[in-house]
């Protein structure tokens, strides 16, 4: 490997390291504001609040995923694509394509929510009372599409730093202008706070991608079909894909009411929120940089399959350690975020944390996909992962109750990962290298251990044993980072600053 190679292969971890620092952060705080919405919600209006806002909230979101054709992922694509090729009057048109599309999209959730304000408020709630309420909350269609349009931009150009500032100001400022409306307007104040929630959004987004210098170019009604086309096919097939994802939550959930209970229910959300909120939010931190970078490579098989391969070292370096402190301090973890009646939880969550290992090595590959476009894989390759997961989650929850949720999460990316591995490899000749094969077995063979530590052997002995565990994972993941991307010589480079 020459030098330059090996400075090159550095800086593409680091990249990844800071982008995932930095959205590490930010869903973190998002998180934290999300709980003391909440909170506020739940001390000034009480339930019949909480329920109404999430009614509205959760309706107006299903209409956006229906009308948005999937553009805040889609037209990352062809803007970080067009950006790698660095041709300005290229990105600008892209650009131009992507906000009329934005637009139009915007327009069309608005008025199906207009024209179906009564059958949603019949839906929602059960009598047309809420109609004027999903009639103003249309334009709330409008201000989170343009949102999105100016999310894409700043992440297909890979401004990391404003995407960053916008996300945590745009939340901080939704829940400074919401606190006021419920306290004076209490359940008055609920439609007011969601449309200047989204305004604000909208605003402060907007300040960060104006600062942005994008050549203004003319672009034809012909030029933007043609460029267009790619980004709707594609956002179509993300919307179906969404569409089935919230099928198959909404299925598992009304299994386990009509056979457990709603108790049930409410254990089963739980630990599903531990396991995609708290943990999986490193996924969400990477994927804003990994995507478009991704996709900005994309063309060249060899460049991709480095960059997955690079992408999933990191992410399992990462999750490890976090899994193995899951695993041995389950218990705690789960009385510290909700309570001690939520314990029944536990047996479910250990077996899902090995599951994020094969969930991290697969959600790496399974973005090849979307960087090249392949919209029709694409669909058909989740279509089959979704229909896998909810069958294995219905004979889980059957057969072994919430211990069985557990099982089938791992099962179910077991085997997406032998699926997108194998089609990968035979579309675009991807491999897994060495490093990652290394990496992968010696942290998981960790973590099983903690798994078996804690299922056989009762406190306080499961944490003299499982310490060691926990600090072994920690010692090798940042060993191999340092390998990496000198991580000594950046700390050291920050405790200097």
């Amino acid at each position: 490997m020459t030098k330059n190679s090996a400075s090159g292969k550095k800086s593409s971890y680091r990249q990844i390291m800071k982008a995932t620092s930095i959205f590490g952060g930010v869903q973190v705080f998002n998180i934290i504001i999300s709980i003391v919405r909440s909170k506020v919600i739940a001390l000034l209006l009480g339930p019949a609040g909480m329920g109404i806002a999430g009614l509205l909230t959760s309706t107006i979101t299903l209409v956006g995923s229906l009308t948005n054709f999937g553009l805040k992922t889609s037209a990352v694509k062809d803007i970080a694509a067009a950006n790698e090729s660095e041709d300005n009057h290229q990105i600008a048109s892209v650009i131009v394509v992507m906000q009329r599309l934005v637009w139009i999209t915007g327009l069309l959730g608005a008025l199906v929510t207009l024209v179906l304000a009564p059958w949603l408020s019949e839906l929602s709630f059960g009598n047309t009372d809420y109609t004027i309420a999903f009639r103003w909350l249309s334009i709330t269609l409008i201000f989170n599409q343009l949102t999105s349009g100016q999310y894409v931009l700043l992440q297909g150009l890979r401004k990391l730093n404003h995407l960053a500032k916008a996300n945590m100001l745009g939340s901080a400022f939704g829940l400074l202008i919401s606190i006021p409306l419920y306290y004076y307007l209490e359940l008055e104040g609920i439609v007011p706070a969601i449309i200047l929630t989204a305004l604000m959004t909208f605003i402060v987004n907007w300040h960060f991608s104006r600062k942005i210098n994008i050549q203004k170019i003319n672009v034809s009604f012909k030029e933007t079909k043609v460029l267009g086309k790619g980004m709707m096919l594609m956002g179509f097939m993300l919307s179906l894909s969404g569409i089935m994802t919230y099928g198959e939550s909404y299925i598992i959930r009304i299994f386990i009411s009509n056979t457990g209970g709603i108790e049930e229910v409410g254990l089963y959300n739980a630990g599903i929120a531990i396991i995609t909120n708290y943990v999986g939010l490193v996924f969400t931190a990477m994927a804003t940089d990994y995507y478009p970078r991704l996709s900005g490579v994309a063309h060249d098989n060899e460049k991709a399959t480095e960059l997955i391969n690079q992408q999933a070292e990191i992410a399992i370096l990462i999750l490890a350690p976090i899994l193995a402190i899951f695993l041995i301090f389950i218990d705690w973890v789960i009385i510290l975020l909700y309570s001690s009646q939520f314990i029944g939880v536990s047996a479910m969550v250990y077996w899902a944390a090995l599951g994020m290992f094969f969930k991290a090595a697969s959600w790496s590959i399974a973005f090849i996909f979307l960087a090249k476009g392949a919209s029709k894989l694409f669909f058909w390759n989740e279509l089959v992962a979704i229909t896998i997961l909810g069958g294995s989650n219905i004979l889980g929850y059957y057969y072994w109750g919430l211990t069985g949720l557990g099982i089938s999460f791992i099962v179910a990316y077991v085997i997406y990962l032998l699926q997108v591995f194998l089609i990968a490899k035979t579309k675009y000749g991807f491999t897994f290298n060495r490093g990652f094969v290394k990496i992968f077995v010696f942290q998981f063979i960790l973590a099983l251990g903690c798994f078996l530590t804690t299922k056989f052997i009762a406190a306080p002995w499961s944490y003299v044993i499982g310490i060691p565990l926990i600090l072994t994972s920690v010692w090798y993941s940042f060993k191999a980072l340092d390998k990496r991307m000198n991580l000594k010589g950046v700390i050291n480079k920050f405790r200097k600053k």
